[in-house]
């Protein structure tokens, strides 16, 4: 499962480079540089960076703006590219929802699973609140064993027909899920949830691909983007105003983020940390502090460097 979404990385009051995406807001310019990411997600909360795509302009004058779902097509073309034989489902943002993305998922072979908000596709909308009534089978009513007294009410509609605005014909279907929790305020509370996708959806699978599918492309945004802007990697501080630069420090602070993921999951952390250490600002902080006092000798080093160490992953 890859999820692809944007965020934003170096903002300026003042042009930084030829480059630079605008937005004018009363009358006052800011200059920025989004990027955008394709990373692959797991259940057990685990995200790696996989492709990095940048937004930005060919020139200091364009016609048009690059956007993200400009960024979003060059970049399937290199993930497929990089990846030819790697069976995906793509996790997106209802940003997506469209014949050029259905397109290229048809074209290279991918499953996708985005999300459907109620003010897009309204053919398609229209199709599965139609065809609802008439697959009453089309129903599962599930309660999840860690929350018991959540319900959750799932309906589907399968081979709705969608021409886009290119006139390509496709084939997909829709996932409706009703969440209700308890809720303090006003006692009970429903959070609707819907999917476009061309999986073909029973009673055997819509668990898995909303709940272990659809759901965990926030994934990208808590465990990914967020951790890095506020666990301690500064995502969005000015390391430094040349272009080149700041790409290289993004893609290393990709590699940091993906080896501190390992290292914690990783069976030598668990067992010297059972409880393991909070947070992921804490770990880089108990890292740096053991670089800083730890003294090996150089019997101990050469005593390792001839010794076999295997290091199992241990997901949480």
């Amino acid at each position: 499962m890859v999820t692809i979404d944007g965020t934003g990385m170096l903002t300026f009051a003042e042009r930084h480079c030829a480059q630079c995406l605008t937005m004018t807001h009363q009358g006052h310019t800011t200059y920025y540089h989004p990027i955008l990411e394709a990373k692959l997600v797991t259940q057990a909360g685990l995200v790696f960076s996989v492709l990095t795509e940048c937004i930005e302009n060919p020139s200091q004058y364009p016609s048009k703006q690059d956007c993200e779902l400009k960024a979003c097509y060059r970049l399937a073309d290199r993930l497929k590219q990089r990846f030819p034989r790697l069976p995906i489902c793509l996790l997106l943002d209802g940003l997506f929802a469209g014949g050029p993305t259905f397109g290229i998922c048809q074209r290279y072979g991918w499953q996708y699973l985005i999300v459907l908000r109620e003010d897009a596709l309204p053919t398609v909308q229209e199709e599965f609140h139609a065809l609802l009534a008439e697959a009453p089978e089309n129903h599962l009513c599930f309660h999840p064993a860690d929350q018991y007294q959540t319900v959750q009410d799932f309906h589907w509609v399968n081979d709705i027909a969608y021409v886009d605005a290119e006139h390509h014909a496709h084939t997909v279907a829709v996932i409706r899920c009703l969440e209700t929790k308890p809720d303090a305020k006003t006692g009970r509370t429903t959070t609707r949830f819907k999917w476009i996708t061309n999986c073909q959806v029973d009673s055997t699978n819509v668990l898995e691909l909303a709940n272990h599918g659809g759901r965990l492309r926030w994934k990208i945004e808590n465990e990914g983007f967020n951790v890095q802007k506020q666990g301690g990697y500064a995502l969005e501080h000015s390391f430094t105003h040349h272009p080149v630069s700041a790409k290289v420090f993004y893609l290393l602070l990709q590699l940091a983020h993906t080896l501190a993921q390992l290292i914690e999951h990783g069976s030598l952390f668990c067992q010297a940390f059972p409880a393991g250490v909070g947070s992921a600002k804490n770990l880089a902080w108990r890292l740096l502090e053991a670089w800083r006092n730890a003294r090996l000798s150089a019997q101990r080093i050469q005593h390792w460097l001839h010794t076999r160490v295997q290091i199992r992953f241990q997901p949480p």
